[in-house]
Order: C-alpha cells, then structure tokens, then sequence
C-alpha cells in the first residue's frame, strides 16, 4: 500500500493510513457488499458506465440502497482517479452494508459504507502474457446461480479464494472451475475462451454462457465485440473438459489479467503449447482499444 494514496471513504478524500471502516462494518463481518475493480489507462478509465452498471445491479439484487446516484458514484471515482495522479492502474469501488449490530438483519445498517481505491496493480509478469499459462482444474466448483449468483460481485469471494488456495498448492496462477453439472465454468478471478476447431477445420471461439455460472465479464464483453469486428466467428456454448483440452487455443479474460494466452491445462499442452495466432490477435485488438476508449480524467 502506498501511504500517500488518496481514499475516497464515505464523500471525502483521506490519506491510506487514517481510511478506516468501523469492525461493526457488515462488509467486513459478514461479506455484506458489493464490488467492481476497474482499469485506467492513459488517464482514461476503461468502460466505466458499463461497470458502474454491473456495480448498481449488484447492488439491488442484494436490497442495497447506494448512498449517491450513479453519476455521483462516477465523479467521485474520476476524483479519486485525479487525486492520486493516476495513468495506469486499478480502481477498486466498494459499497459495504455499513456500520450495524452483530445481528445479520441488514435494516440495521442504516448507511451503507462507500469506498473508492486509485493504486497500481501488475497482476503477471510478462512472460506470461509472451509465453503463456499453465492452468489446472479444480475441486472447489463454482457456486450455484440458485445459491448465490455469481452475477453479484459480493465481497464475499470466499468460493473464488478456495480455489486460489488450490492454484497455490499446485505452483500454478490461475485455475478452471467447474459448475454443479461438471461443465466449465469460469477461473479463480477471470473468464476462459478457447479456439476451438471442428471435423470439417473450421476454427470458431467459444466462451461458457452466463448460464454455466460465469459473472458477465466486461473485459470478456469487450473481447467478443472485438472478435465479431476481426470477423472471428464466436458463440457462447457450454464447455466440457474434453473441449478445452482439444482447444487450438485458449485464453482467459478479466479486468485485471487484461486477456492472457493459456498453453497447458491439467498437464495437456494446448494447441502446440504457444499462445496462438487468434489469441495473439485478439491481445493486440485489445491494447490498441484499452489504450484509445474514453477520455482523460486529468
């Protein structure tokens, strides 16, 4: 942590080291809020209202009155942005169920908690991005949409994280999850495409749909639009494991990991084991538009 950052915490700039966040916070006792994480380049924030959307939806879904509108919320992220003399980084937008009791009844959070973060992040070394990953599958499955939806980016993200701590005791960065019926999912952190090519030769990109469990990415958004412009043929289908180890190509999506070449699965090389051509296409149409979408914040 930088101790000279600016946070924004419930309308006003304070230095890291005075943001604090009462104990009896229930984002903090129980999970009780709600997240987006955000990219800036080049002093632009990257698809912004589309996050700021899908932050808002959250929101709603678990009966949480945002303390400002979403234009405000916007402001006071480009503020935040501004104050911090941020180019290039991450955004991290809370809004937590706030101060209440020790009870799990969220009217007595009278005002939720906001809180908006402006720092660097380096998710990857770029040899990753060169070379390619090795990914694993793993046990922990992917929460049910019936259970809890992964639709809602809760800042309980303890699913995820049981599945990051099989990434670490494997030696590997990131993991596929699969859902209740065994089909693919989505990753620890990102969303998973691959190339996939069919008897007759024709190559087509395939991603899981919303319904297999999968939070709608905004990077991954952004990846088929591209791909659609590039005329790559995509479809959104349900993914078996036998799919992706039979893939040309994969790669994953998210805000953080930008778009990554995968090139062995669960010891299986991928294609012939180097980010392919489609992959690497896709990652240069992807730098130029995260680079040029938006306008400066300062």
């Amino acid at each position: 942590m930088n101790p000279e950052l600016q946070i924004y915490l419930n309308g006003e700039l304070v230095p890291a080291h005075e943001a604090k966040v009462s104990v009896y916070d229930h984002g903090f006792l129980y999970g009780d809020g709600v997240f987006e994480g955000v990219r800036v380049y080049n002093r632009r924030i990257f698809r912004h209202d589309a996050h700021l959307e899908r932050l808002y939806r959250s929101a709603k879904a678990i009966w949480l009155t945002p303390p400002m509108s979403m234009a405000e919320m916007k402001v006071a992220t480009e503020k935040t942005v501004a104050a911090n003399k941020i180019e290039n980084g991450y955004i991290r937008a809370i809004f937590s169920r706030g101060f209440g009791d020790l009870g799990l009844d969220p009217r007595k959070c009278p005002t939720p908690t906001t809180v908006i973060i402006a720092d660097a992040i380096k998710l990857y070394p770029p040899e990753v991005y060169e070379e390619g990953m090795d990914v694993i599958t793993v046990a922990t499955r992917r929460s049910r949409p019936d259970v809890l939806n992964p639709a809602i980016k809760s800042l309980n993200y303890l699913n995820n994280i049981l599945a990051k701590i099989e990434c670490i005791r494997a030696g590997v960065p990131e993991c596929i999850m699969l859902n209740d019926q065994g089909m693919v999912s989505e990753c620890s952190g990102d969303n998973i495409f691959i190339v996939h090519q069919d008897l007759r030769g024709r190559l087509e990109l395939r991603t899981p749909p919303v319904s297999a469990g999968i939070l709608e990415g905004i990077t991954r958004d952004a990846v088929i639009q591209l791909a659609e412009k590039l005329g790559i043929s995509v479809a959104e289908k349900d993914l078996s494991l036998f799919d992706i180890y039979n893939a040309k190509e994969a790669f994953l999506t998210g805000t953080a990991a930008e778009v990554v070449p995968v090139t062995r699965i669960d010891m299986r090389e991928i294609g012939d084991g180097k980010p392919g051509p489609i992959t690497g296409q896709l990652m240069q149409a992807y730098a130029e538009l995260r680079n040029t979408e938006g306008e400066p914040v300062f």
